[in-house]
This record gives structure tokens, C-alpha cells and sequence, in this order.
């Protein structure tokens, strides 16, 4: 059978986190993904991505949760400061009443936890590697053209999810503007062994660069993320090991002491990338096909993975999960939170980096606000976790 009620473009953490939400669902579904799974051990410098506390409560309602916590570090604590500058911003765990802010977990993890899942879903078609070529709208439903393994396979489905990414083909295939805001700066993404035990604390350290990160991972490693100009990435990534551990301790200083092993880096050039719509007939946008952001304060797929829950609960409430109606409660439900975390991570970038002397002061006092001010604490606390663009019903 090729008729499906719902259709996922793009098997990547957050489709098939829409998958899983779905798993009690009556309708069918089918994920089309273009790569073929991936294949990697567990090894210590593993990339990793930090979950904050709404994205653990929306995996726990899904019972994935506990497979994943294995290979999680929790986050009790953050630690944000400015190069040069003694102001800072510190939040515990204890002041929100939780055991952790959040938790910086494998991506591999993640993944086969979610696999794992979809494995057992009688209600799920999977099909990868495949590749969507052709889309055509009509009233009740959207027919496909999906291509795998050189075979043309025509699909129809009620509702299209595109959960493709950045670049995301469903948006091309219909004629979708994005608005884009390049930052001119790449985020060099790789891991280091400490000398000082971080006890679960993430630190952010703004610079007129770019911020630099490093979040905890078990056994006093910890996931090093350093956004640099465009003009210096070719140049950083060509270091050796030891020169570019001794440029990064330079640039973070030894709040943990020495870093003493780098692993595999990786780089990505950053930039805002915004769908002109969330919806289009019969189809919806979520995660980085909706909203693609810098990675300060760790945002992004906190945000994508809440479009999941919200999405699947307006299913859940609807005989056709691609009826207007249906679809214009999810955007509206979704534009608030949307708006507020890409303005707030935009602001965040534009304010850091850059070296105009009036905008170095204000920093340094809004810093120092955030740290004193218990209502200024409180919303940006708020803001962190995540709990803000939770749906009711998680």
C-alpha cells in the first residue's frame, strides 16, 4: 500500500523523533530518509548535543528517555562569562528544583535509541535511502515521487512533514522562500580530556570572535565548541593537535584546568536560516526546515524537537492531520516560541561579537543583571530550560 496518512521528508533526529511521538497513533506513517544509516562506535571524543530539561520531559513521555540517559552527562550547572571582563551569569540545577539544567548526550545515542524505537512500530513505513524528487498538491491529499535504489515509487500521504533541514528539498519543491543571515563564522566542533574534573558544570565565554563552549561529557571530557571568523577556520583547522589545544586554553583560560587531548574536529559555516512559512497546503516545517540557528546557548534542536511535541499533539486532536485548520493552530501554537528563541540567539550573536566600546559595557552589565536580578534571572532561567514552548498535554 501507497497511501499514507502522514508522510516525514528527512529521517534525521528530529523525523524520527516525530516518528516515535506518533508510535500510538492509528494512522500510517512512512519516513523517507536520502542517507543510508549511519555506522560508528562509541569512542570518548563522539560528537554529542545538549538536551535541556524540556527536551528530557518530552523523550520521557515518548519512553526513550532511560535507553538514552546510559550515555548522558548531566549539566548541573552553567557558567557564562565575557573575555576580559569579570561579569558572569551562573544557574544551578538546585535553584530550578531539578537533579540536572540538561544533559549533553551522544548523537549516536540518540539515534539508535530513536531507531531502536521505530523498529517496533507496526504503524511505520521506513524507507532509506530514498529521495524525494517530486511533490504534487492537490485538496485531499499530496502525491510523491520518492526514488530508492534507482526505482521511482509513487506515494500519497494527507499531511507532508518536512523535517529535511536547512536546505530543506520540500521547501525548494514548492517554492518557499527562507530568509537567511549569514554570521561569517564557522563553529569548530571537537572534544578535549580535562586535567580538573568539570563536576557537570557547561561553560559559554563570549569573545569579539565568536563564543567558545564546553559542555560536559563523562570522565572529565568535555564537548569543545569554538566559533571563529570565516577568515580563520582554514587556518585553525590545519593546526596541529597540540597548537590548537594550546589556542583554545589560550582563548578559555583554566577555569579547568589544563587541556590535555584534543579529538576529531569538525567544522560548519553558522548562519539564521528562517522559512518564509511554517505550513504550506497539506504540509509543515519543523526543525531545521523550519528554523536553522547559531548554536549559542545550545538552542536549536531544543526548539526543533518542541516543534515535534506540538505537532503531534495537534495531530492527535484531529481527524485529518492536513487540514487547514489543523495546520494553522500548529503554526499558530509554534510562532511564539519560534520568534523568541531565534531572536533571542541572533541578539545573543550580534551582541558578542563585535568590539564597538558602548556595546562592551552593556554587556558586561547584562551580565552582571542577569546574576543579580532575580526577575531578569528567572526569564532567562526559564528561557534555558526550555519550558517555556513545551505544548500542555507534555
Amino acid at each position: 500500500m501507497n497511501d499514507y496518512d502522514i508522510a516525514i521528508i528527512g529521517g534525521g533526529l528530529v523525523g524520527a523523533s516525530l516518528a516515535v511521538a506518533l508510535a500510538e497513533s492509528p494512522m500510517r506513517v512512512v519516513l523517507v530518509e536520502a542517507a543510508a544509516p549511519p555506522a560508528s562506535a562509541p569512542c570518548w571524543d563522539e560528537r554529542c548535543i545538549a538536551l535541556n530539561d524540556a527536551s528530557r520531559r518530552i523523550f520521557g513521555g515518548y519512553g526513550v528517555w532511560g535507553a538514552m540517559r546510559a550515555e548522558a552527562a548531566p549539566i548541573v550547572a552553567t557558567h557564562i562569562s565575557e573575555r576580559g571582563r569579570f561579569g558572569t551569569a551562573r544557574f544551578a540545577a538546585a535553584e530550578a528544583g531539578l537533579e540536572a539544567l540538561g544533559y549533553n548526550v551522544h548523537l549516536r545515542a540518540i539515534g539508535a535509541v530513536l531507531s531502536a524505537r521505530m523498529a517496533q512500530l507496526s504503524n511505520l513505513t521506513l524507507l532509506q535511502p530514498a529521495r524525494l524528487s517530486v511533490m504534487r498538491t492537490g485538496e485531499q491529499s499530496v502525491e510523491l515521487d520518492v526514488d530508492a535504489a534507482g526505482v521511482t515509487r509513487s506515494l500519497s500521504a494527507r499531511l507532508v512533514v518536512a523535517a529535511d533541514g536547512a536546505r530543506s528539498a520540500v521547501r525548494d519543491l514548492l517554492g518557499i522562500a527562507a530568509e537567511r543571515r549569514d554570521y561569517a563564522q564557522h563553529a569548530i566542533v571537537s572534544a578535549v580530556r580535562l586535567s580538573r574534573p568539570h563536576q557537570g558544570v557547561a561553560y559559554e565565554r563570549f569573545t569579539p570572535d565568536g563564543p567558545i563552549a564546553l559542555i560536559p561529557k563523562p570522565e572529565d571530557a568535555a564537548s569543545l565548541v569554538w566559533t571563529v571568523p570565516d577568515e580563520q577556520v582554514e587556518a585553525r583547522m590545519a593546526l596541529d593537535d597540540a597548537a590548537y589545544l594550546a589556542q583554545a586554553q589560550e582563548c578559555f583560560g583554566g577555569r579547568l584546568g589544563r587541556f590535555v587531548e584534543l579529538g576529531r574536529r569538525w567544522s560548519h559555516p553558522l548562519a539564521r536560516v528562517l522559512s518564509g512559512s511554517l505550513t504550506a497546503p497539506r504540509t509543515v516545517f519543523i526543525g531545521n526546515a523550519a528554523q536553522s540557528l547559531h548554536p549559542v546557548a545550545a538552542q536549536g534542536f531544543n526548539l526543533g524537537l518542541r516543534d515535534v511535541a506540538s505537532l503531534a499533539v495537534e495531530i492527535a486532536g484531529a481527524q485529518d492531520p492536513g487540514a487547514a485548520a489543523t495546520l494553522a493552530a500548529y503554526a499558530a501554537r509554534r510562532e511564539q516560541d519560534r520568534g523568541r528563541v531565534s531572536d533571542f540567539t541572533d541578539l545573543m550573536v550580534r551582541t558578542f561579537s563585535n568590539r564597538v566600546p558602548f556595546l562592551a559595557q552593556a554587556r558586561h552589565w547584562g551580565l552582571v543583571a542577569v546574576e543579580l536580578a532575580p526577575p531578569l534571572r528567572g526569564a532567562v532561567l526559564r528561557q534555558h530550560l526550555g519550558h517555556l514552548g513545551l505544548p500542555r498535554a507534555s
